[in-house]
């Protein structure tokens, strides 16, 4: 081996999570080995340091407001520009006041208009003064801060996300719907209840705090996996020690031929796609006549720190498909992945297609990436600084808990899930929404230590399965040697694998491609059985050999169906599913579903 790239790879393993020892065939592949322990005190010190600020990286904030700041004060023409911007805003501002006070019908033609998606303002008591007035000074002040955060000549656009992120935080934090006193919807509540509202707001407030003292995080008393959500009927026929496999059990006296093996992301518990029974996937799918298998993963512990991502890919997708095709008989399985389960699946798919393992007859992707480097407002958490931090609180617990990681996610929609949850709950006293999605939605999962550090670096940070860098049992795998059809679903308001990203699959494969548009987010746009009002997706199917088409042209020219996808995708894969068989045998049952590891707190 030449010297040099001898040195830059024991450079490079000095500087990761774990050392290696060289393969003797392969100088790039490498095997666990124990951290050194002058760098426990690092990790220690980064470690408390996340505790103290929510796991969120001081220093990369710092990093993203110095490079802002600083070429803001060398940028005179941008400085000129948001100076003249706020005195324009604060003319429009007082004269829009002016308008109101006169009644001048011309002062609605005038006002700003929030964003579709921003609904803080949308009751009609906004309209009457002062809140009119006060809520168009936020929404200008707005305006001049997102400008002031963007477009700065020299800012890196990661640091630029990152400020405008966090300004964007700030203000949905200083929202006037947010308060008592500038919000005419809590006072008319205060005035119509004579103050039960806040009363009331008071008991559901303190019920949260308790909640969160206690760990118990929002489980609802209502649903339980086993009484009303994950009922579908089946049994747990494989288990090792990080995946069960649950079975369904047939409601159709023929099946077709191909069984359907769903890998969800060990992020979430499986029963998302089983919630009740008018919401269950699996159950749609069983009434159709496919013979379902699910992976149910377990909920790692400390003791699972070491776990790898070539681990969840053996124990958990290879190992799930041997026992499929065990218990079935079966020589083409119909494999499903969602989130990053889809992420895991394509890994899987390509090592299988790369070594011509032919047992894969489809794939179906629910928003699920494979190339990460446009993972929208999720990388704003994921940087060098953001992800030694994370190693660090990781390599101190040994995983990464859901409160860690729900935390992330809830800044990103913080109007939905954090202000408006206040606003309903602490001021106007409204009861907990109560829903089976929502039950779900507390019911979190842990990350193992070595399996998320792999995760954030091998995918976020060096996208190296989309650039071919990504190795297999010391092989690097390659996306375009998958030949078998892909189904990829996507949701528009995603923000956890953004629909255009996901669209990249069309240019990162070689083979026919099924892509699906639908209404809704990550899980709400997934979980869309018939006879939802307002759901419609947009369908186009491309042929291997057909040129490329840009997402935003697509999305303009592709026509739109009313209703939930599940039909759409149900006669794709019937049409790869072969023939109607008599039922095959259930495997040895271990335990009733949903088993023992999605029950794990």
């Amino acid at each position: 081996m030449d010297k040099s790239l001898s040195a830059e790879i024991s450079a490079e393993r000095m500087a990761s999570p774990w050392l290696g020892t060289l393969h003797k065939d392969n100088p790039f592949c490498s095997g666990p080995q124990p951290h050194l322990p002058s760098a426990n005190l690092d990790r220690m010190l980064k470690a408390w340091i996340g505790r103290l600020t929510s796991n969120v990286s001081p220093v990369s904030l710092y990093l993203a407001y110095v490079d802002w700041i600083v070429h803001l004060q060398f940028s005179p023409s941008k400085q000129q520009e948001l100076l003249f911007e706020a005195a324009k805003k604060f003319w429009r501002w007082n004269e829009y006041e002016m308008e109101v006070v006169q009644d001048d019908p011309h002062a609605q033609e005038t006002s700003v208009t929030p964003l579709p998606q921003d609904k803080r303002f949308s009751d009609p008591a906004w309209q009457h003064w002062p809140f009119n007035v006060i809520s168009q000074g936020f929404l200008l002040t707005q305006q001049w801060w997102h400008r002031a955060t963007t477009n700065v000549s020299g800012v890196s656009r990661h640091h630029e996300e990152i400020m405008n992120f966090m300004v964007r935080q700030l203000q949905d934090m200083l929202s006037p719907s947010n308060f008592l006193t500038t919000n005419p919807v809590v006072l008319n509540e205060t005035l119509r209840t004579g103050g039960t509202n806040l009363m009331l707001g008071a008991a559901n407030a303190f019920r949260d705090w308790e909640r969160s003292v206690s760990g118990t995080g929002s489980a609802s008393t209502e649903f339980k996996v086993g009484k009303n959500l994950a009922i579908t009927p089946g049994k747990v026929v494989f288990r090792n020690r990080l995946i069960e496999l649950i079975q369904y059990t047939p409601s159709t006296g023929t099946v077709h031929a191909a069984p359907l093996l769903f890998v969800p992301a060990w992020i979430m518990k499986y029963y998302i796609l089983d919630l009740s029974p008018n919401n269950s996937l699996v159950r749609y799918l069983v009434d159709k006549g496919y013979t379902v298998f699910m992976i149910s993963w377990k909920n790692p512990s400390a003791e699972d720190r070491d776990l790898s991502l070539e681990d969840y890919r053996k124990l958990g997708v290879m190992e799930a498909l041997d026992a499929v095709v065990d218990i079935t008989g079966a020589p083409h399985v119909n494999a499903v992945g969602y989130c990053l389960g889809g992420t895991l699946l394509s890994i899987a798919a390509a090592a299988m297609a790369r070594d011509e393992d032919k047992r894969l007859g489809s794939i179906t992707l629910f928003a699920a990436q494979v190339d990460f480097k446009e993972p929208g407002e999720l990388s704003l958490f994921i940087d060098e600084s953001q992800v030694t931090l994370l190693e660090a609180i990781m390599w101190d617990q040994g995983y990464l808990d859901t409160k860690q990681m729900a935390g992330a996610f809830q800044l990103l929609r913080s109007n939905d899930l954090i202000w408006s949850r206040r606003l309903n709950q602490y001021l106007l006293g409204l009861p907990e929404t109560k829903n089976d999605l929502m039950a779900w939605n507390g019911d979190a999962t842990r990350m193992p230590f070595r399996m998320h550090s792999e995760y954030l670096r091998k995918l976020f940070l060096e996208n190296d399965l989309a650039e071919g860098g990504y190795c297999v049992e010391c092989q690097p795998i390659a996306l375009t040697d998958i030949r078998v059809p892909i189904f990829t679903v996507a949701t528009r308001t995603d923000h956890v694998a953004p629909w255009r990203s996901v669209f990249k699959i069309h240019i990162l494969t070689d083979t026919d491609v099924t892509f699906l548009l639908t209404t809704g987010g990550h899980n709400a746009g997934v979980v869309s059985p018939p006879g939802q009002p307002r759901r419609s997706y947009q369908l186009s199917h491309r042929v291997h050999h057909d040129p490329y088409i840009d997402p935003d042209i697509w999305q303009s020219v592709t026509p739109h169906h009313q209703g939930s996808w599940w039909p759409a995708w149900e006669d794709w894969l019937d049409k790869r599913s072969g023939p109607q068989t008599k039922p095959p045998q259930m495997g040895t049952a271990l335990a009733n579903a949903p088993g023992k590891y999605v029950l794990q707190p």
